[in-house]
């Protein structure tokens, strides 16, 4: 089978990650990467060809593109022009989103490629979830988070205990109400994990609550370089309804220009089987 031959357009975090994806997939291939000055990218892309637009490159199918979000549409439509598809993934919302969907669904149906608008986390991936969680609980209400509340009381406490070196205490409250607290402990080298956790549970201030520890190399960077989604919805009773209440919750941490880029990689895939026009990211053809 051919592989889909496609270009990264911008090589900044975003980009990077697309190329790096691009290292392990089995049916895309990353035909170049295109930036504003051309020169060569660094180790462990130095073999990668460079060009300063992307018709300098050979035999590229399609191009994702990864600008800062106010030169997307400039740089999609251009691509556009040269009878390319793209797939994009600018952070935008409401009225903005709707404008950019329109004026890029434009521009795909006048030179008769397919776009993919929004293939990223948000928009992209988390607005799927939202609307599964609406479908499988129908009548409810979703709450989302950035991460769970965070304890300063409670982190202090664990800073106290003999080899942790820093911690980050986070909390939440599952449907049923029960409180859930979440330690993220950066140790010294020569703690033992188990002998922390037996003093945190020992503490009063933890007594009685569902504790989970998570060990971390460098909690400064991993606060930096994560991000953290709570999404929780939560049924109402209505008459008639038997049973206990109805919850879903989501809780993750992950980098976003990892997933971003998995997802345009989705995307990419799809394009093959997509009609000339602006179409929004989905998981299924």
């Amino acid at each position: 089978m051919r592989r889909i031959r496609v270009a990264i357009v911008g090589f900044g975090r975003l980009g990077r990650a697309c190329a790096t994806a691009l290292r392990d997939s089995y049916d895309l291939e990353l035909a170049g990467v295109v930036t504003r000055s051309g020169a060569a990218l660094p180790h462990p892309f130095l073999h990668v060809s460079v060009a300063g637009h992307v018709r300098e490159l050979a035999g590229v199918d399609a191009a994702l593109v990864c600008v800062p979000a106010e030169q997307v549409l400039g740089v999609a439509r251009e691509i556009l022009q040269q009878r390319l598809p793209v797939v994009e993934c600018a952070i935008l919302e409401g009225r903005a989103l709707e404008a950019h969907y329109e004026a890029l669904g434009e521009a795909a149906r006048r030179h008769r490629v397919p776009a993919v608008v929004g293939a990223g986390w948000e928009p992209g991936a988390l607005p799927l979830l939202r609307r599964l969680f609406d479908v499988l609980i129908p009548h409810g209400r979703t709450e989302t988070g950035k991460h769970p509340g965070l304890s300063l009381h409670h982190t202090a406490a664990v800073e106290r205990v003999p080899g942790v070196r820093s911690a980050l205490a986070c909390e939440s409250r599952a449907a049923d109400g029960r409180l859930q607290r979440y330690l993220y402990l950066q140790l010294d080298k020569s703690a033992s994990l188990s002998h922390v956790e037996a003093a945190i549970r020992a503490d009063p201030l933890y007594a009685g609550e569902e504790t989970l520890v998570f060990p971390v190399d460098d909690l400064a960077a991993f606060e930096a370089a994560g991000s953290g989604i709570v999404l929780e919805r939560r049924g109402t009773r209505r008459e008639g309804d038997a049973g206990s209440h109805q919850s879903l919750l989501l809780e993750a941490r992950f980098d976003v220009a990892r997933f971003a880029a998995r997802i345009m990689l989705d995307a990419a895939r799809r394009l093959p089987l997509l009609k000339a026009g602006a179409h929004p990211y989905s998981l299924w053809p």
